[in-house]
């Protein structure tokens, strides 16, 4: 799907979406060889999300490759229609891929909040380390964009669970559909899922499309109230 199908659907949900979340790599699929596929920060692909999110009146969010200084990220953004923006660096690199020998990893976690939202964000791989997304009673949203493969399915749609379920929050996990250059199938088993590990929304197997839900800061913060778990959390630091 090219960037003007992809904005006719966005926008497609005028009026009544505040976020929409892209998988990762979204523009051009996930590479081991960025030269072909990457771009200056702030350009083609930065250009046309910040486009959408103005015409749409939302927030809008997903991964690209963005070459900077000479190093290659994975580099997660998030626009919003008063043309201001966030991003996040894929943390986790797939070592087992060779994925760390091509890019650069980030070295920052972030938290911003959009219309009252406080939102963490992923990217694939980063799911299977919960340290890194731990909720220090600072974000309600976890965003995860991902490129992740059929074979390890369960393990994507139990990690989404339980990253819902330990931080007592949202989570939109947004991963790929069909077939890669390599020959890698992906399923997709995009879904939304609530702080007790529900799931609100998810769109079938193997299918891409929309799948949409609305979120309770009110329900989520009343949950919190009632079973505050996070006072038994056990303090840690990380290093970068």
């Amino acid at each position: 799907m090219n960037l003007e199908s992809l904005g006719e659907l966005i926008l497609s949900l005028y009026g009544n979406t505040d976020i929409v979340v892209l998988p990762e790599t979204f523009s051009t699929g996930f590479t081991m060889n960025p030269a072909d596929t990457s771009e200056a920060p702030f350009s083609e692909t930065y250009d046309w999300m910040m486009e959408i999110s103005v015409k749409g009146n939302m927030g809008l969010c997903g991964s690209y490759i963005v070459k900077q200084d000479g190093y290659f990220f994975n580099r997660w953004i998030f626009v919003s229609p008063e043309k201001k923006s966030w991003h996040y660096d894929k943390r986790h690199l797939f070592t087992i891929g060779n994925e760390d020998k091509i890019y650069t990893r980030g070295d920052k976690r972030i938290v911003f909040s959009f219309r009252d939202v406080r939102i963490c964000p992923n990217v694939c791989y980063d799911l299977r380390f919960p340290v890194w997304s731990r909720n220090r009673q600072d974000y309600d949203l976890l965003i995860n964009s991902a490129n992740w493969p059929e074979s390890r399915k369960d393990v994507w749609t139990t990690l989404l669970k339980a990253r819902a379920i330990e931080n007592q929050c949202y989570v939109a996990g947004v991963n790929r559909v069909g077939w890669d250059g390599e020959g890698i199938k992906y399923s997709g088993n995009s879904m939304i899922i609530g702080p007790k590990g529900n799931v609100i929304s998810e769109i079938d197997e193997n299918k891409g499309g929309l799948v949409t839900a609305e979120i309770s800061l009110s329900g989520l913060n009343d949950f919190r109230r009632k079973f505050p778990v996070q006072k038994d959390a056990d303090n840690f630091t990380i290093n970068i």
